[in-house]
């Protein structure tokens, strides 16, 4: 059910009477008995049982280690083909405090792995496109805004002998990095670390997207709240060659999106919109050739922030489902016209044209 995995969501508001003294060796590393609960079960648990109950399609990877040393695993869901596929990425919980943003990425994974036979939509893109989800980017950060400040942003990396902690992982990647919207003071929110690529967090997501950028069409990074869909850039207001072909799509994923529940969200670049800011993992995704990227901003506008209440977590994710299976129908049906695949250095005239005949 739905209320498993919220879990994690649900626990953390009352994570005060979760503590106790006791430690479990889990691998290589003592876990405390709250840490064994939220990371173990929630995270870790979760993610092999997805892989173990649905063999056929997801398989569990390493992408590396964090600060504190605990694993990063993403999920790839991908339906057996002959054919070569290319990728749709999308993490979430770059930042600690965004609780939604996690259980949205497990709602994500839940939904497709519940619907890929019975969906003709969800059918169709996996037949040509492989699905890489990382549930929770920023592990530290996530637990230790369960364990001690709610409203904890940052990775946990420590600075100035140990006096301030924390990067925040979405100044760190390598685009434009520490040019505008940035501190360099550790202590900050928005402090950018100590160079592009700094942590361990950013670096093991950017060696991999490195790695498979020729096959990523579509680059999705969940956060909370605001109800945005952000297109780059956020260091210039001088908009991306596909800018209009990036409205265009995420006009129509917010369309999507409100026809659940009637939410209404903004669509443009983060410069225009919010603010300037710099080593965002969406810039930079761009900036590396994946056309597709995207930042959600997730509800609300600001009557709960962060700390949105529990009966808002599954209307949140349905609306969200929508708008992003939006998303990534048109890139699939853009690349991939009657199976055949389409150029990536198709004009948005054409790809216009070609969507609208597919959706008449």
């Amino acid at each position: 059910s739905s209320c498993t995995f919220f879990l994690s969501y649900l626990l953390g508001m009352t994570a005060a009477e979760l503590r106790c003294g006791k430690s479990v060796l889990i691998g290589k590393r003592l876990w405390g008995c709250f840490e064994d609960l939220i990371v173990w079960l929630h995270i870790y648990q979760w993610m092999t049982e997805i892989q173990n109950s649905n063999s056929e399609l997801v398989t569990q990877h390493y992408l590396g280690n964090t600060v504190e040393n605990r694993p990063m695993y993403y999920l790839q869901i991908s339906q057996p083909s002959d054919k070569t596929k290319k990728i749709i990425w999308m993490d979430c919980g770059i930042h600690a405090r965004e609780w939604i943003a996690p259980a949205f990425c497990q709602w994500f994974v839940k939904e497709i792995l519940q619907n890929y036979k019975s969906d003709p939509n969800i059918s169709r893109f996996l037949q040509n496109l492989d699905l890489y989800i990382l549930p929770v980017l920023n592990v530290d950060g996530y637990i230790y805004s369960w364990e001690t400040d709610r409203l904890w942003r940052k990775n946990r990396s420590p600075h100035m002998n140990g006096t301030c902690y924390g990067t925040d992982l979405n100044r760190n990647f390598n685009s434009s990095w520490g040019s505008v919207g940035v501190s360099y003071n550790c202590s900050s929110i928005t402090f950018c670390g100590t160079g592009p690529e700094s942590e361990p967090e950013t670096k093991a997501v950017a060696q991999l997207i490195e790695r498979k950028k020729s096959d990523i069409l579509c680059y999705l990074t969940i956060h909370s709240y605001g109800q945005y869909i952000l297109i780059p850039y956020g260091s210039t207001t001088e908009p991306p060659s596909n800018s209009e072909e990036l409205m265009y799509v995420g006009e129509k994923a917010a369309a999507a999106l409100t026809e659940k529940y009637g939410t209404s969200y903004e669509v443009g670049s983060t410069s225009l919109l919010l603010y300037s800011n710099s080593g965002s993992s969406r810039d930079w995704a761009h900036m590396i050739g994946i056309p597709f990227t995207y930042t959600f901003e997730l509800r609300d506008t600001g009557t709960h922030g962060f700390v949105l209440p529990a009966d808002q977590i599954q209307p949140t994710c349905e609306e969200t489902m929508l708008a992003v299976t939006t998303i990534i129908d048109y890139v699939d049906h853009k690349y991939f016209p009657g199976g055949a695949v389409m150029l990536s250095s198709s004009s948005l005239g054409l790809s216009l044209c070609l969507s609208t005949l597919l959706e008449n």
